[in-house]
């Protein structure tokens, strides 16, 4: 897989493929909207949806963290889905998890999914923060509201972007929206939704799928 590499606020930025950003100087990785235990959330309410998404997000998040130099792991919020979700099967995967990873910070900006599904169990060490947190040259949001002082990079939205081809065929992938002021990252998890973005005029889109990151000309 490979990165696209940016500049915004001074910084240089990786896009990664894989719905994440790498932040080199803070040898940090990001990634926003996990949604862990949505599918045991659905499932306890009867509904016919796949299993093994926790462990292909945290399989995933290995992956990325075996990739990169990072100290530090920030969830851009929602990191739990529900209450329902937290089966014990799942709390007990995330600690196997954790366990691999005794040495990384994690910290989670709080979302709006989190804070109706509770902390994460304090055995997990995550540092829980409300937003906005500031990381200089950063504010570090769940929900995409600008800050009076700092660029945003946010999550919640789950950003997809329509890619239409002159034949009417359409595909809908997910995408970061760079902004001035507000940047999106993509839903790093494997069971959400997503939300088709209409980008501004200052806005940059860069496509995340097949392996790969580019950028769209709107």
């Amino acid at each position: 897989m490979t990165a696209l590499v940016i500049e915004h606020a001074g910084q240089t930025l990786w896009l990664l493929p894989d719905r994440a950003l790498y932040w080199p100087a803070r040898q940090a990785l990001l990634v926003a909207d996990v949604h862990i235990g949505k599918a045991a959330s659905y499932r306890a309410l009867h509904q016919p949806v796949p299993r093994g998404t926790t462990e292909a997000n945290l399989a995933r998040l290995d992956n990325l963290l075996a990739q990169h130099r990072c100290a530090m792991l920030i969830i851009l919020g929602d990191f739990l889905h529900a209450r329902t979700g937290r089966a014990p099967a799942t709390l007990a995967t995330l600690q196997a998890w954790r366990d691999r990873h005794p040495t990384l910070e994690i910290v989670l900006v709080r979302g709006n999914h989190d804070r109706h599904a509770g902390d994460p169990p304090a055995g997990l060490r995550f540092m829980l923060k409300d937003e906005p947190w500031l990381l200089e040259p950063f504010a570090l949001r769940h929900d995409p509201a600008p800050h009076d002082g700092y660029p945003v990079l946010a999550g919640h939205a789950h950003p997809v972007y329509h890619l239409r081809g002159r034949a009417h065929q359409c595909l809908r992938l997910p995408c970061f929206v760079v902004g001035p002021q507000v940047t999106l990252l993509p839903a790093f998890g494997e069971f959400t939704g997503g939300w088709a973005v209409s980008p501004g005029m200052d806005d940059r889109v860069f496509l995340a799928a097949a392996g790969q990151v580019w950028p769209v000309t709107t």
